[in-house]
């Protein structure tokens, strides 16, 4: 069952403020993380023993839309949890944005499907309404969060060094295109990990 926001009276205090966010966002991580390293291994398990018929790698192929077996991987294989606590931190305010509020969406990932759950952006883009995804669960913006990382064109770069490297502080280089402040947005996420020593989890 996924983590479903509670109603809680943030204090503006920064410290309390992190205590909150941690004890709602680490746990829901920490499950999605779990979920997609078995996923990886049993992948990379029936892919090594030439299974590849197998209805397990059939299914993610189609589900993640690979190219090839090796490409499944790349796709598949979760980046550190450290990467994904600070981005949602920064996107979300530290789980105080009404966007986490009201839609579990702790990412800040759009929506281009009038037929799925969003809520309207409180500020217009080129005077057009922007949609953000809503979730039933925190649980599910994280796996979401994981899944737009994991076939986004723009993050091809982060899914091959992700294979060569666990360490946040190269891989978050390779994300300037989650944000419009391109480069100065993973100077950011780097002083986030760093400062609140994300890189502990």
């Amino acid at each position: 069952m996924g983590l479903v926001f509670p109603v809680l009276a943030f204090s503006n205090e920064t410290k309390v403020k992190k205590q909150s966010f941690y004890k709602l966002v680490v746990p829901a991580v920490n499950k999605v993380y779990a979920e997609l390293d078995y996923r990886y291994k049993t992948l990379k398990k029936n892919i090594d023993n030439n299974n590849t018929n197998s209805s397990v790698v059939l299914k993610y192929m189609k589900k993640y839309k690979a190219k090839n077996y090796k490409d499944l991987l790349k796709r598949v294989k979760p980046h550190p949890k450290s990467i994904a606590i600070a981005q949602a931190a920064m996107e979300s305010g530290w789980a105080t944005s009404r966007f986490t509020k009201v839609a579990n969406n702790l990412f800040g990932i759009w929506s281009y499907n009038k037929n799925e759950p969003r809520i309207p952006a409180s500020v217009k883009r080129v005077d057009k309404t922007v949609y953000v995804k809503k979730y039933p669960s925190l649980t599910d913006s994280i796996r979401d969060y994981y899944f737009v990382l994991a076939t986004g064109y723009a993050y091809a770069e982060f899914r091959e060094l992700k294979m060569k490297t666990d360490d946040p502080f190269k891989l978050v280089k390779k994300l300037d295109m989650y944000s419009e402040k391109r480069s100065k947005y993973s100077e950011e996420l780097i002083k986030v990990i760093k400062y609140n020593k994300l890189y502990k989890y």
